[in-house]
Formats: C-alpha cells, structure tokens, sequence
C-alpha cells in the first residue's frame, strides 16, 4: 500500500514528487501505462472505408468495402463508377480515412459508391488497355477540335477502365460552347464524352514537367492547393 502522497485523483496518480523513490516500500513496480484510455474507442466502421487513387494519383475518391471483402493499402480494386466501374488503388484506409473525409467535406454516413472486388490479371489488363487508348485518343480529339475552330486546348484523355467513359481535360480562357465537338466525339470514339475544364496548374498536375528549379513540378509532386 503507498503512502498518502502516492494517493489518485479520478484514477489517475497524484505523485509524491520523490523523484521515482518510494519511502513506504508500497508502490507497484512496472506498472503498464493505459494510454488507450485517453482515446476514442474504434469504430469498426471505419475498416470499411477506403480512399481510392486513380491513374498514380491524378485523382481520388471515397469509397465502401462491401460486407465481406476485405483490401489492403496497396491492392488494386474494382469500384462502382456512373454507368459502370473503373480501377484504382487503395491509398488510405482505417481511422485515417474520415479524417481525410472530414478534410474534403465529405460526410463519412453518406451514401458512398462501393468496391466491387479486389482487381484480378483480366482487371489489370483491361485497365493496361484503357490507358494505352489514351493518347491515340488525345491526337485525335485536338484534330478534331482545330478542324472546327474552337479555342481551347485538349490537355490530357482518360478512358475509364471498362472503356464505356472517357474524360477530356481542357483548358480555355473563357466559355467554349462544345455541343458540337461532343458530338464529333461520341461518334469518333463511340464512348460517353464527359468535357471537364481545368486550370493551367492542374494540366501541369496532370501531364508532370519540370520547373525553373530544374526538378519536377510541384504541382504534379506534392501540391494539392491549386489557386489561381
């Protein structure tokens, strides 16, 4: 039994300031420190959230493991997409993750799109295919839009992994009307055309270079906070 000077206050140890000496003989010795006892309990329901990356990064998403699949940081899945699916990998997973949420203004009891399954070699090669469609596709969509004179630059292609989607990333000083290159698109590339302008910083995310420094872009390494 300790003396009064080693007595708690709401379970925790006062201390007798006697600098790890015990007069009495009665402390305990190697006691364990709870330090789970100042944090939150886990939510099993946050194993079930998952940030995705898609083509190294160029973007991510949350998403929702089904009920009995388990994936690790690292694993390449198969996610739900609009109309479809698409690949990317795991990024993030566990705690970390409605923190990330949190930071995005993402509400973590949303209804979120789900992970289908972990990628198997077909998956992978159906998303080696996509990508190598990307820049045939590029040419083609600049051609496209020279020939009908509208004032913009095509900057980067991503076909979605099934192949039914692919994104045009642009840049434009001010509004393009392109209802007509869509449908020059849709009848070229016999897909669902989604047009999504970007700033000059953001192409520069997603094509990489260098900068004055002599090292890679900032904007495609580190930098998240594109402002204009």
């Amino acid at each position: 039994m300790g003396c009064n000077g080693c007595s708690t206050d709401s379970g925790k140890p006062k201390g007798c300031r006697s600098n790890g000496g015990c007069g009495t003989g009665g402390c305990n010795k190697l006691n364990t420190f709870d330090w789970l006892s100042t944090m939150e309990l886990h939510d099993p329901n946050e194993d079930k959230l998952v940030e995705v990356s898609f083509r190294n990064g160029a973007h991510k998403a949350f998403y929702r493991l089904v009920d009995i699949l388990q994936a690790e940081t690292g694993d390449d899945v198969v996610v739900e997409s609009d109309g479809g699916y698409d690949i990317g990998r795991v990024s993030l997973k566990g705690a970390l993750v409605p923190i990330q949420m949190k930071k995005k203004s993402v509400d973590p009891n949303s209804a979120l799109r789900q992970v289908m399954r972990v990628a198997n070699s077909n998956d992978i090669d159906r998303l080696d295919q996509a990508i190598g469609m990307n820049k045939g596709a590029l040419v083609k969509s600049r051609a496209i839009a020279a020939t009908l004179g509208i004032d913009m630059k095509i900057g980067d292609v991503d076909y979605r992994a099934d192949m039914k989607k692919a994104t045009f990333y642009y840049t434009a000083h001010g509004r393009v009307d392109f209802r007509e290159l869509i449908r020059h698109y849709a009848k070229e590339f016999r897909v669902k055309i989604e047009m999504r302008q970007i700033g000059s910083r953001q192409e520069s995310s997603r094509i990489g270079g260098l900068g004055s420094c002599g090292r890679e872009l900032c904007c495609s390494t580190w930098l998240t906070d594109f402002k204009s």
